[in-house]
């Protein structure tokens, strides 16, 4: 069955604009046909169409699971945008896909990017949740400052991954027992030793994320993954 994303959902059992156009007049759904809606809040509902018009197309529920697909762990990846926004689209749609509560876009002493489009990021995330059958979306967060998210987040254990020569621990073994992960991953030109400085004093844990350099997107993806294998398998 289609996957069709409902935010609000208690307000009323109709598919928005876009939605709506895409079952009625790309998928010609028809009165009767199943669909499942999801609410991005954990929420996965099968639903059956009402009312097939292409703008307001109306649904009835007829089953619905709470919590679908919940994990044992909160990721939040903070991460430095990169010059070429297509890398940074890539990295949201594969960490949504992979699992992960909250992305922040933060700008760096290094950063080649100081401005990120927040609608298109956000559309990417809807494309990417629903391919991937997930009823928990990501919140992306407005893009801040190093020195004002260093200063102002409020996860548990919080990480910085670099590429430094420098006293690390390996992120896979730090895990164990963690269940709110923030890591910050920095721009093309790695965070400057101020910045590192700065995340130590707040209590930020440097981390390597393995044995090769990665570009700043790919590094994203490690981090994610890495986090999904072990909370899966801890």
């Amino acid at each position: 069955m289609t996957l069709f994303y409902v935010p609000n959902l208690t307000s009323g059992s109709v598919l928005p604009e876009e939605e709506s156009f895409h079952a009625v007049k790309v998928l010609r759904l028809q009165a009767g046909d199943e669909i499942i809606v999801v609410d991005g809040v954990g929420g996965y509902h099968k639903a059956r169409i009402t009312l097939p018009h292409h703008k307001r197309c109306g649904f009835e529920i007829i089953e619905t699971k709470e919590g679908f697909g919940k994990r044992n762990y909160k990721l939040h990846i903070a991460i430095a945008p990169t010059k070429n926004i297509e890398r940074l689209e890539w990295f949201i749609e594969k960490a949504t896909e992979i699992g992960i509560d909250e992305i922040t876009p933060i700008i760096c002493r290094f950063s080649e990017r100081k401005v990120v489009k927040e609608e298109r990021l956000e559309k990417i995330i809807v494309s990417a949740a629903k391919q991937s059958v997930k009823a928990y979306f990501p919140t992306l967060n407005p893009q801040t400052t190093f020195d004002e998210f260093i200063n102002n987040h409020k996860a548990e254990v919080c990480y910085i991954a670099h590429c430094y020569e420098q006293d690390k621990k390996q992120l896979y073994h730090e895990l164990v027992g963690k269940k709110d992960i923030l890591i910050l991953i920095g721009p093309e030109g790695d965070f400057s030793k101020e910045e590192i400085e700065k995340a130590i004093q707040k209590g930020f844990i440097p981390v390597s994320l393995g044995d090769s350099r990665l570009r700043t997107e790919t590094a994203g993806v490690v981090a994610c993954t890495t986090v999904a294998v072990m909370k899966i398998t801890t």
